[in-house]
């Protein structure tokens, strides 16, 4: 059998088709083989990282010794231990080896193979997370049909959609909302979203199969329930991540699991519009929803070190950005779908920007905001040698 490593790095990453009743498959020889803690699915376009390690958080710092938390996130920034996160850190690498020979043996050589990356990882986090209390899913870019909605859930967390993998989803928004949406099951939380069309959506399909829907109200920028405003300036973040802390404690407070609200002072949320320095913010979104949260974040201009892959709407997003923007410096990304240089610069002349090649060379009297996917912000951290 394989080191783990290895055999992880046989398997491709993208698949133009993928077969979604095989992961079932491999979980109906899994399942009888280990438990399943109480389990919170969090699916949505934006915000699900964020939301998800604070509920993990949260829920692990209050009840430290006592309550353990699994947190499985993707995609990762510098190394894959980063989407197994267990009682406060990243899984070891021994821990990951331990649940991968055990996976591997119990589905057997053929299945263990033919199982996709996202598929065969989300099952070696349930092995990992097994004797956690509580464990929480991010989907990967879908819902209904994602490898984390395998098992059941006693929560579901709706975070904001927007238009994003239209290949996979859908073109349209209601498209897009009902593919990840009908992922819930008996209780679900809602977001606050930027789109009409979602509520209703959410609305429709927790009617149809019967699940109770919570919907977040937007949070009122006058009114302060859990105390976040303090925390908020404390930590440097903007209201979208205001927005998501105060999700993240409203499942909290509906699965009656304990917190307290100061330990978000402890919570680092790395790529989420995170201050890498006085003058350097770096944040993984790559779409046009996660373009206009960070332009409201945003209260200065920046050079923007950028690209993108080639199945995101980067010139909407730059359009978005251009206020906020002086200059754009295109830093290469390792990634077979990264969008070519040529339409990269296309965009940005049709936009209006002036842009050049990113150096490596940061001005201390200019600030940067590296924004437009994992692999932007692990181009920039690689290169600063961070």
């Amino acid at each position: 059998m394989q080191h783990f490593e290895t055999f992880l790095a046989d398997k491709p990453l993208y698949y133009k088709e993928i077969d979604h009743k095989r992961v079932h498959s491999a979980y109906a020889i899994l399942k009888p083989h280990i438990k399943r803690p109480k389990t919170i699915h969090v699916v949505g376009t934006n915000g699900k990282g964020s939301t998800g390690r604070i509920v993990a958080h949260l829920a692990y710092e209050h009840g430290v010794k006592n309550y353990s938390v699994g947190h499985y996130t993707s995609p990762h920034i510098l190394k894959f231990n980063e989407r197994i996160w267990l009682d406060g850190e990243d899984a070891s690498d021994e821990v990951l080896e331990v649940s991968h020979q055990r996976l591997f043996k119990v589905l057997g050589k053929e299945m263990a193979e033919a199982l996709s990356y996202f598929e065969y990882t989300t099952l070696l986090a349930f092995v990992v997370f097994e004797n956690c209390d509580l464990m929480v899913l991010e989907a990967g870019l879908g819902g209904e049909f994602d490898a984390t909605n395998v098992c059941d859930k006693e929560l579901s967390i709706i975070t904001p959609i927007g238009i994003d993998h239209q290949a996979f989803l859908g073109d349209t928004i209601e498209e897009i909302a009902g593919t990840k949406i009908r992922s819930i099951q008996k209780l679900a939380l809602l977001a606050p979203q930027v789109y009409d069309e979602v509520v209703e959506v959410a609305k429709k399909i927790a009617n149809n199969v019967g699940a109770d829907l919570c919907v977040c109200p937007r949070v009122n920028t006058q009114v302060d329930p859990y105390g976040l405003k303090h925390i908020a300036k404390e930590k440097g973040w903007s209201d979208y991540l205001i927005e998501n802390a105060t999700v993240a404690i409203q499942a909290l407070d509906i699965l009656h699991i304990p917190y307290d609200i100061k330990d978000l002072l402890d919570l680092e949320l790395f790529g989420r519009f995170y201050a890498l320095a006085d003058n350097i913010r770096i944040d993984v979104g790559h779409n046009p929803l996660a373009a206009s949260a960070i332009v409201k974040a945003l209260d200065k201009k920046v050079v923007l070190v950028y690209n993108s892959l080639d199945d995101k709407e980067y010139e909407e997003v730059l359009r978005i950005l251009k206020p906020k923007v002086k200059r754009v410096e295109i830093i290469k990304i390792n990634s077979q779908r990264a969008t070519t240089l040529e339409e990269i610069e296309k965009a940005l002349m049709t936009v209006g920007l002036e842009y050049s090649t990113f150096k490596n060379k940061i001005e201390k009297d200019e600030n940067y905001l590296v924004f437009g996917s994992f692999y932007v912000v692990e181009a920039f951290l690689k290169q600063r040698k961070v």
